[in-house]
This record gives C-alpha cells, structure tokens and sequence, in this order.
C-alpha cells in the first residue's frame, strides 16, 4: 500500500503508534489484505496507476476518538477520508480522491441516538444503516418511516452527505434536504454542532435545522470540511394507506403533458414520487423491428414509434403514481388526478398495481411489490444487474453519469437525442444508456436526472478505458448544454466542479479560500467535491 504524501517510512510508523493507542490495535488496518477491501469495488481504473490506493484504514468507535484521530493526523500531515459505511457504489464506493490517503471507517460509531414518532425524527452515528434504523424502529412499534434509497445497506448518514436520494414524499426523499443538525469534529479536533444543537441546553436539535446564523451544514456535503459524527434526520409519519397506480401514455409526445400533470400534483403534495417508464426501453432487446425504430436517423420525430404503439397496443411511456394517507382521501386524490390526466392526455388509461394498508404484517410486508416506495429497505436494486435476456454478459460494476435536466417533457426529449446522438459520434456502443426511450429519475424533487451507467470490468481493462473515455466526454457534451452532474466518482470530481464556471469558477475559488482557512493542512478529504488545499492544487 503507498505511503502518505511527503510522509518518510520513519514517521509513517510513528504515526502509526499514536494512531494503534488512539483506537486500540484492533481498530487500525494496515495489512494488505485488510486496506485492500477499501478499495472501489467499481473502480473504472481498476488495477491502474491511477487508482486511489489507501495507505490504511482506522474505525474509530466514539467522537472523542475521531478527535484523537484527527489531531495526530494534523501533526504529521497525513490525509484522512472518512466514510460512513463506504457502500456508495457508482459513485466511488469507499475509495478516497488521494491515494495514500488513511480512510477513516466510522461503521463502529452505530448508535441510534434517539427516535421521536411524535415529533417524526432520528438522531444517528454515521455507521447507521438504513436496516439499522428500519428494524429499531419496527421492533419498538413506533408509528414512523424512513426514506430509503436503493439498495438500504448504506448510512443513512452517508447517503444525505453525499446529496443521495430515496422514493416517497419530497420533503423525505431528497436526504440531505432532510437532515437536521450535524456534530463535526472539524480539522483541528474541535467538535462542532450546527442548528439548534450548537445550543448546549436545547432539546430541538431534530426539529428545527437552521439555528441561528448563518446556514453551515452544506459544507459538511461532498466536502472535506469536517468529520460528522452525528445528524439528524427528519422521518415520515406512518400512513394509513397507501396506492399504487399507474398512467399509460400512447404517444412519444405525450411525455409533455404526462409530466405537466404530474408536476403540479407533486408540487402540491398530492403524489409522492412520479415513477416514468417506457415498455419500449426493455422490449427494443426482444424485437429487432422496434430496436430498428429505435436507431433511426429520424426516431426523434416520433412517428415510427407511435405507429409501432398503436399496432403493437403498447404504451410508449407508463408513470408510476404513489398517494399516502387516509384510505378515503388518497382514492379521492386518485381519481381527481385520473381526470387530470385523461383530460391532458387523449386516449390516456389507468391501471391499479398496489394498495396496501399499514401497519403490514411480516408476510404482506415481504409480498409487497415496491418495497422502497413505503420506506422498505431492501437489496432487489442488484437484480437489474445480473444477468438475463437484455444482460447476457453482466459487468462488475458501472460508472453513474448524472446529468440533472428540467423537469419537464420537452427537455427529457431533447437531452435524449442530445446524449443519443453524442455517444454515437463517440463511437461509445452502449445500448443500454441512451435513447428515445429513455426515461428521466426523480429522486430529486423539481428535476430530473436522466442517468446512465457505464460498465466497469475487473479483468478487461479496455471496457473500463472506454468508460472512462466516455464518461469524460459526457460530462463535458452535457456542461455545454446545461445540464450539471450532482454526484460522480473521485476520478471526475474535479473536471465536474470545473463544469460549474460562472464567474471564472468562483464556487471552486470560494471553496478554496474555506479549505485553506479551516483545513491549512489539507488533513480532511483533499479533492473530495473537486477542490484541493493550496499544498495539492498542482497534483490535481
């Protein structure tokens, strides 16, 4: 494993002693076998010079000994980047944007501080997981939910630090959007709390995020700013009821008022996360005639492929609707949204998949049909990789290129043939990422991330050449016509916050003059979110 940066043999070892009686022997990693398991298991430079290698890894089990930690990394300048769980895979897993960099595995700090279904909060440690907090919560039979994303191993921590996303309600979904109040210890071993909690008497530091002063918790975000070692986390309460139904839309353009309709009934808080699909995305790998359609010079007028729906009787887009509540109020809300849409879309119909009624029981639970839209968490995400009829040869992994776009039908179409038609002129030949059929994520309330995954090969290192190729070029066709990643891998963290250019690239500058302030030495995450302390911005 290499060393630190600038760090001799002799002062690593001694390093290492201060750390091993910091944390106890048994919670200091430097044999190969263990630093290795640190590494990105969907590393696009697998195996390469260029993939960030850790020197060793630390799992502290307290705040105090995070500050222990941190204050003799400060001392000999050794670079720490910390990770909560380190399962944000796609996006760089629990690999560090320095190599020699020690990683700081906070998976021991496991506490569940405290659960409120009165007042609808968590307080937890970073190695929380989302089945931590789902199955504290069941076994006390209290009368919340979490929002989870997809799949429910990680930190609930480490998913809202790094912007991650879930499936219910807007408020809930986005999860740094629904963090309230953090504990850092900062770059020099000070601990800091944010929001209600920086009151040492205050017993609201759950309920109310901002405090007073100014707002600091974006920092602590994609940053290396700090080290959190507590949130809170604002829950849903328990629902009633909850439905499932589902649109279905027979012509290309219909895209357009699908998603009209469906904003205004999510920006009212009527629906919860808006599901988009095409049948058409699957169905183009079975049938060689609509896979012609599909990569038609002229697709995008949409004519084939409506022509295609309505011989064929199949819908060219299907949503996904979710109504939570009271049974009587949620079926009202149902069919007022039905009037809507067959009033926006000609020819528009509907189809019930699910209604369930809370609380479940273990085998309803397990019967449901999408767990992590009523706050389940759960590991089915890994099915779409393995392999099948459209997935004959499975990667070992992807890169996720996240490009958000406005919410609505007309950019979706014109971001699709945008990326379409720019892996084409590539040369990048992935049939799974792009294409008239490809349908926007809405993880994040009020846009859209049309995201694709690039596969990543552990023996073949021309897939992964390609990916990353590709990668880079996407993030830069996007950048050009607007549309911004808002989460990406350490290996293009940097040429991502290069993409956000105003004003010469003061976001960058800005957070620069911070690093340099509170971070001289560069200890906390160097080139976490595409920036570098003053010492390292020539490697970057």
């Amino acid at each position: 494993m290499p060393l630190p940066p600038h760090l001799s043999p002799q002062l690593w070892q001694e390093a290492l002693t201060q750390l091993r009686a910091a944390v106890g022997p048994d919670a200091l990693f430097t044999a190969d076998d263990d630093v290795t398991l640190y590494r990105d298991a969907y590393s696009p430079v697998w195996g390469e010079a260029e993939e960030r290698q850790a020197s060793a890894a630390i799992a502290p089990n307290s705040t105090e000994q995070v500050q222990a930690v941190v204050r003799i990394a400060n001392h000999f300048g050794i670079p720490l980047f910390p990770i909560a769980t380190g399962r944000n895979l796609g996006y760089g897993g629990s690999a560090s944007n320095l190599s020699g960099s020690v990683i700081v595995d906070l998976k021991r700090m496991n506490r569940i501080i405290e659960v409120d279904d009165k007042r609808h909060f968590a307080i937890v440690e970073p190695g929380v997981s989302y089945f931590d907090l789902y199955r504290y919560i069941q076994e006390r039979g209290l009368d919340v939910w979490i929002d989870v994303p997809d799949p429910g191993w990680g930190s609930v921590m480490g998913n809202a630090l790094d912007h991650g996303v879930g499936h219910t309600w807007s408020s809930y979904r986005d999860h740094f959007g629904s963090h309230c109040g953090l504990e850092v210890v900062l770059p020099d071993g000070e601990v800091m709390r944010t929001g209600m909690g920086a009151m040492t008497s205050a017993k609201t530091s759950g309920d109310f995020r901002y405090g007073f002063g100014p707002y600091v918790d974006g920092l602590f975000a994609q940053a290396g700013f700090g080290i959190v070692t507590r949130m809170g986390i604002h829950l849903m309460p328990r629902p009633e009821c909850f439905l499932h139904r589902r649109v279905l839309a027979y012509r290309r353009q219909d895209i357009v008022p699908l998603v009209e309709v469906a904003n205004k009934l999510e920006d009212a808080g009527l629906i919860g996360m808006p599901l988009y699909e095409s049948p058409m995305f699957g169905a183009q790998f079975a049938d060689k005639a609509l896979r012609d359609i599909a990569t038609a010079p002229d697709v995008w007028n949409g004519n084939a492929i409506d022509r295609y729906a309505a011989e064929k009787a199949m819908p060219v887009w299907q949503l996904g609707l979710s109504f939570y509540g009271p049974a009587e109020v949620v079926e009202a809300i149902w069919r007022h949204a039905q009037a809507q849409f067959a009033k926006a879309i000609p020819g528009a119909r509907f189809e019930t998949i699910e209604t369930l009624h809370f609380p479940l029981s273990p085998q309803a639970e397990e019967a449901a049909l999408h767990k992590v839209l009523i706050g389940v968490p759960n590991l089915n995400i890994f099915a779409i990789g393995a392999r099948s009829a459209t997935n004959p040869e499975p990667a070992d992994g992807h890169l996720l290129f996240s490009p958000m776009v406005a919410r609505s039908g007309e950019e979706v179409m014109k971001a699709q043939r945008l990326f379409t038609e720019g892996m084409r002129e590539m040369g990048a030949d992935f049939p799974m990422a792009y294409g008239p059929f490809t349908a926007p994520f809405t993880w994040m309330p009020r846009i859209f991330a049309l995201t694709a995954g690039l596969p990543v090969s552990r023996s073949d290192p021309k897939v992964n050449q390609r990916s990353r190729e590709t990668m880079r070029r996407l993030i830069e066709l996007g950048a050009r016509h607007g549309y911004g990643e808002y989460r990406t891998p350490p290996l293009f963290q940097d040429q991502v916050m290069a993409t956000y250019d105003f004003n010469g690239n003061a976001l960058r500058r800005f957070c620069e003059t911070l690093k340099d302030a509170v971070d001289p030495k560069g200890i906390i995450a160097p080139g976490r979110g595409g920036f570098w302390p003053r010492a390292m911005r020539k490697e970057a």
